[in-house]
């Protein structure tokens, strides 16, 4: 079951995900997180990921010097875009020839609509669950949207499930929505931005199962 682990930070953590197997790894560019990863510590983090994991770097609203940077540091497979319009999405998606991810935030039956204005204009949508009014990370707090929104919903693209998932609760998100990839951060955490390497690796045991 391909699973993401999201905002690492450190080689311990890391490995852990990779050697859980995790499918794609999570790097947060985003200063205003407590998992911003630093262009300084970038290079030798993503050094140690194989081939066959992708590097999925995470951005807010980012602008071309931001990602530019971000990409040369770390080689990275692919890019998700929070708090971005599907017109800016796809001028990224162009500009850098990178697999794109666009966040949607759901509360409510409503918001998966905008998941259809990304095609065309990204790759997957990730599925979120919607943040406070005035909260300052548009995601990786813990936060769970109603899973059954999902049920029927005609997905316009490929897509990941994420928002309050943890190794109690994702066999039954992934037999409840069929999701097909899902994406974890604070789940796996022992504090926020503090991976813990054996809830990683409960995370994608549960996973699989």
């Amino acid at each position: 079951m391909p699973a993401k682990i999201c905002g690492l930070t450190t080689a311990a953590t890391l490995d852990a995900a990779i050697g859980g197997g995790a499918s794609h790894v999570g790097f947060v560019f985003f200063a205003p997180s407590p998992r911003n990863l630093t262009f300084d510590a970038a290079p030798a983090l993503s050094a140690r990921v194989p081939g066959h994991v992708s590097k999925v770097g995470v951005f807010v609203d980012p602008d071309d010097d931001l990602l530019e940077q971000a990409v040369a540091v770390t080689g990275l497979d692919a890019l998700q875009l929070h708090k971005v319009l599907p017109a800016r999405a796809a001028a990224i998606r162009e500009r850098f020839g990178l697999e794109t991810w666009a966040a949607v935030a759901v509360k409510a039956r409503g918001d998966l609509d905008a998941a259809r204005t990304f095609a065309g204009a990204a790759d997957r949508i990730l599925y979120d669950a919607k943040t406070p009014p005035g909260a300052a990370l548009p995601g990786g707090m813990g936060l769970r949207f109603d899973w059954s929104l999902l049920d029927g919903f005609a997905h316009p693209l490929p897509w990941a499930l994420s928002g309050g998932l943890d190794p109690a609760n994702v066999a039954e998100a992934i037999a409840r929505t069929g999701a097909p990839l899902v994406d974890v951060s604070s789940g796996v955490e022992s504090a926020p931005g503090v991976k813990d390497v054996d809830k990683i690796a409960a995370f994608l045991k549960a996973a699989r199962s």
